[in-house]
């Protein structure tokens, strides 16, 4: 199976807009680069699908239902046009609970003690198992994930198209290839709109990258 995974575009939440709104998390809208970022990686998508012959007649596209990634997804499958389009709630962002929607800054200042525990994890180099309070740590969102591929790995959809989030993605990665905690803690978030394949026990990627690439 040919499995593409996709970051969605760059969000209100990437810009460290929603600092100052506060939107929910489920409500978190595209940029206006955000659009044109799911625009150019529909297209590229649409033009590596046809110069490799990749039919798309049993195809399948999941997407987490936040606002941000159901709009990516509108936009990158009006190049695509696959029919058969699911959402999974196990492919939501990381929740990140008392901590979500504020800055570092504002995060000391209202729950300085909720910080401190948190932080303790994240710099002793438990960033895997550290919770956000009222929020998700890394590690449940890795079982959450593993639930999700468990279901898809009963159908016979070929390829399968995902477009989620940073953490999500990364989940399902170290969860394919039954990557450790320390792998995570080093592994960086996509770029937004990045798509890295996976096929036969190899993942790369084919557009985008890392945000960053770690020295080795």
């Amino acid at each position: 199976m040919k499995l593409f995974l996709i970051r969605h575009a760059e969000s209100m939440q990437n810009t460290k807009l929603n600092n100052e709104l506060e939107f929910p998390d489920p409500l978190v809208y595209l940029t206006e680069r955000g659009k044109k970022q799911a625009n150019e990686a529909g297209l590229f998508l649409s033009n590596y699908l046809k110069n490799n012959n990749i039919n798309l007649d049993n195809a399948k596209l999941w997407i987490s239902p936040f606002r941000r990634t159901r709009d990516t997804a509108n936009i990158i499958n009006k190049y695509l046009n696959i029919s058969v389009v699911n959402e999974d709630i196990t492919l939501v962002e990381q929740q990140y609970g008392l901590f979500s929607d504020k800055s570092i800054e504002q995060i000391k200042k209202l729950y300085p003690n909720e910080f401190k525990y948190y932080d303790n994890y994240y710099q002793t180099g438990n960033k895997f198992y550290a919770k956000l309070p009222q929020g998700e740590s890394p590690f449940d969102v890795a079982i959450r994930t593993r639930m999700f591929l468990e279901s898809i790995e009963k159908e016979q959809n070929d390829p399968v198209f995902i477009i989620s989030h940073g953490t999500t993605i990364r989940m399902i990665v170290l969860n394919i290839f039954h990557y450790s905690p320390e792998w995570f803690s080093k592994e960086p978030n996509m770029e937004n709109c990045s798509i890295r394949l996976i096929e036969q026990n190899t993942d790369k990627y084919i557009y985008g990258g890392p945000i960053k690439r770690l020295k080795k």
